[in-house]
């Protein structure tokens, strides 16, 4: 929703030619070896996103529009009065259950993975294995120098399986290191080397239903509450702790771009065309 860069971001403009990070992730999606896309978006939004940005892939690949709203809750649930808020990216992911039948990855709209991330995330998904996948990213990499971030900070084991997602609210530079302020005030310094996640996920369709039964089970405990949101990392934390599903950690080597603040704008936007000087991307990136 961009409440704190004043907008959409996923209309914004950062290519040269007018492109969106959309374009970008799209691009490096289909070079990867993805076969169909699909958006998750608000049905307010619809006629909008379709022509500002879904019409550019109409004749590259299929597409298909599924929308995440309040009242998709299971039987016996209700929108508590006066809610606006969504109710997270589980819940996102959730509402594409009817659109997907096979391996799949997930990406926020608004963040520029790079090349190599999709492509080690589509290896991963060819390879036909059961486990989840997660593209992890270095911390240092993925901070604003305008504000505080929330990052999902991963725990791994010996062999490179995720063991836990945290959520670390207002993470801040630090020079080459970071720092992150608790709810109490207190201070907790970071090296900027720890592994986080960016919502850059490779599933099979069997999530769906884990995330149903979860969903359920957090409407119950917390569906009263205004701004409870049903994170994808808790749902896949729960997964992993209880042993029923194992999570893969692929490690990128690309530089990750964001846009939590409008001044990361000037950034993101020299970002890729530095990528773009070293052949990258063309230019224009559609022809």
């Amino acid at each position: 929703m961009g409440s704190r860069y004043g907008g959409l971001k996923q209309f914004d403009r950062f290519g040269p030619n007018g492109e969106t990070i959309l374009d970008y992730s799209i691009f490096d999606a289909l070079r990867a070896g993805f076969g169909r896309l699909v958006f998750v978006i608000r049905r307010d939004i619809e006629e909008q996103f379709k022509e500002s940005v879904g019409a550019r892939f109409a004749k590259k690949i299929t597409a298909e529009y599924v929308f995440q709203e309040l009242d998709q809750l299971p039987p016996g649930f209700s929108v508590p009065p006066g809610r606006v808020k969504p109710w997270g990216t589980g819940h996102a992911i959730l509402a594409a259950a009817d659109a997907i039948r096979e391996p799949f990855a997930v990406i926020n709209a608004d963040d520029f993975y790079g090349p190599n991330s999709l492509r080690i995330l589509a290896d991963h998904l060819r390879a036909g294995s059961g486990n989840y996948a997660m593209v992890g990213f270095i911390l240092r990499n993925t901070l604003s120098d305008f504000g505080a971030v929330s990052r999902g900070i991963c725990q791994a084991d010996a062999d490179r399986f995720l063991r836990s997602v945290t959520e670390v609210t207002k993470i801040e530079k630090v020079g080459n290191a970071a720092k992150s302020r608790g709810s109490d005030g207190k201070i907790s310094p970071l090296t900027g080397d720890e592994i986080v996640s960016l919502n850059l996920w490779g599933f099979t369709p069997g999530l769906f239903a884990h995330l149903r039964a979860q969903f359920e089970e957090f409407l119950k405990q917390h569906g009263h509450e205004q701004g409870a949101e049903f994170y994808l990392p808790v749902a896949i934390n729960a997964l992993i702790a209880t042993g029923t599903e194992r999570c893969r950690i692929l490690h990128t080597p690309d530089s990750w771009f964001g846009v939590t603040y409008r001044e990361d704008r000037p950034a993101v936007a020299a970002g890729i065309s530095r990528l773009i000087a070293r052949g990258i991307y063309p230019q224009p990136l559609w022809p």
